[in-house]
């Protein structure tokens, strides 16, 4: 058997390895649950698991696909009865486990946001590829039943807000209006009320898309995904940090997963809360 020595070596080893990836699995995290404290309690809880059990750390998979593996195993495990960090006062999402996003949304995020190809999402959630590829169109079939909503883009560069743009209005949604800075978002809100808003992180006079995004939260309810070139500054883990977050350069899909996911939960708490 393993002493502790051995034991506390095969930790600090794993922790090497797998400590560039760990943003990334906040973010996957965040997008399953749908939201950042769940999301991240979710992470700490698979670091638990894999200080107290090194060994279950599969050798026979990169570091990446290693830890995905884990988290989603630990994902499928939990149930009603045991829901993840303190929160008194949580949104619906966080309240009930029964809204744990389905099979085919995971593999969705998989596929789109993080990147993974085909095999190694079969190999992260332990499925044949072929069924993997049936849930993958699964998730893009509940995308495109999703009822249209209005939609606030907040992006300070033309092509990426045209390229936002077209993908909005591919999925059905209706844009309400364009800002390229936080007071224009601020204007844009006079006259509107969307219920989902996607919002670059950096402007172009130097404002914050999440400042303008609070300011519009003060007064309206909407879905929100962030896009930044700079993901891991954002997902840290050590303040309030975006749930749903892109990263720069994007694939249309990528957005459209990530739309659908926050739509998703904005409804979900909805329901619960009426």
């Amino acid at each position: 058997m393993p002493n502790d020595h051995t034991e506390r070596t095969g930790a600090m080893t794993i922790s090497k390895e797998i400590a560039p990836q760990l943003p990334f699995l906040r973010r996957f995290a965040r997008a399953l649950s749908g939201s950042q404290t769940s999301g991240d309690a979710y992470v700490v809880a698979t670091l638990e698991a894999l200080i107290e059990d090194p060994s279950s750390f599969p050798r026979n998979m990169p570091p990446r696909l290693a830890l995905y593996h884990i988290f989603v195993k630990l994902w499928s495990s939990m149930t009603a009865n045991m829901e993840p960090g303190p929160a008194p006062e949580r949104p619906a999402p966080e309240k009930n486990l029964s809204l744990l996003t389905p099979l085919s949304r995971q593999a969705f995020l998989l596929r789109t946001v993080e990147g993974f190809s085909l095999s190694e999402v079969a190999e992260i959630l332990g499925r044949p590829e072929a069924e993997v590829t049936d849930l993958l169109d699964v998730a893009a079939h509940e995308i495109t039943q999703q009822v249209a909503t209005d939609v606030l883009i907040i992006e300070d560069e033309p092509i990426i807000a045209l390229d936002l743009e077209a993908i909005v209005q591919d999925l059905g949604h209706r844009i309400v209006g364009v800002a390229r800075t936080r007071k224009e978002a601020a204007g844009l809100i006079g006259e509107h009320r969307p219920s989902l808003i996607l919002a670059d992180i950096q402007l172009a006079d130097g404002s914050s898309g999440l400042d303008a995004v609070n300011d519009i939260l003060h007064s309206t309810d909407a879905a929100v995904v962030f896009i930044t070139a700079y993901p891991e500054r954002f997902l840290t883990g050590d303040r309030p940090e975006p749930a749903f977050l892109l990263t720069k350069p994007f694939e249309p899909e990528a957005v459209k997963a990530a739309i659908s996911q926050a739509l998703f939960f904005d409804r979900k708490a909805s329901r619960k809360a009426a």
